[in-house]
């Protein structure tokens, strides 16, 4: 097997993600194996992973399958079209910008749901240690 070529079990191990999740994100289109071994295995490089990479990184911040397919999309035209027309360009980097603009937002949700859950945290230690004998709560 080429160096450059890497098995499903260790992508899947470099990404985090289960054989089944890689498999399931075949299925859908958002990943192709850039090729096959002679035994059918599917093998991967280095731009399939960072493509799951982009993947894994939008799922937990709610993007749909068909939203991962489109910035994907966008990405690969812009990495292989060196010809692009310049508003067709734009267009297309604007769409990565609202991609941005979108992880920003739900960032800015996740640290306040984060906060909240500091403080619930800390309501429950605080709590705790009023109700813990050696801590001069009561006994």
């Amino acid at each position: 097997m080429d160096a450059k070529h890497m098995q499903i079990g260790e992508v899947a191990a470099r990404t985090e993600l289960s054989l089944r999740t890689i498999r399931h994100y075949e299925e859908t289109g958002l990943v192709v194996p850039s090729a096959r071994s002679q035994g059918g295995f599917r093998l991967y490089t280095e731009t399939d992973v960072q493509r799951l990479m982009v993947i894994r990184r939008m799922k937990p911040l709610g993007f749909t399958l068909e939203q991962m397919r489109d910035l994907l999309d966008a990405t690969d035209r812009l990495d292989a079209d060196g010809d692009l027309a310049a508003d067709e360009r734009e267009a297309l980097l604007e769409r990565v910008r609202a991609y941005e603009r979108a992880a920003a937002e739900q960032m800015a949700k996740l640290r306040v749901q984060l906060a909240r859950a500091e403080d619930f945290a800390a309501t429950l230690r605080s709590r705790l240690a009023q109700d813990t004998p050696g801590t001069g709560g009561p006994a």
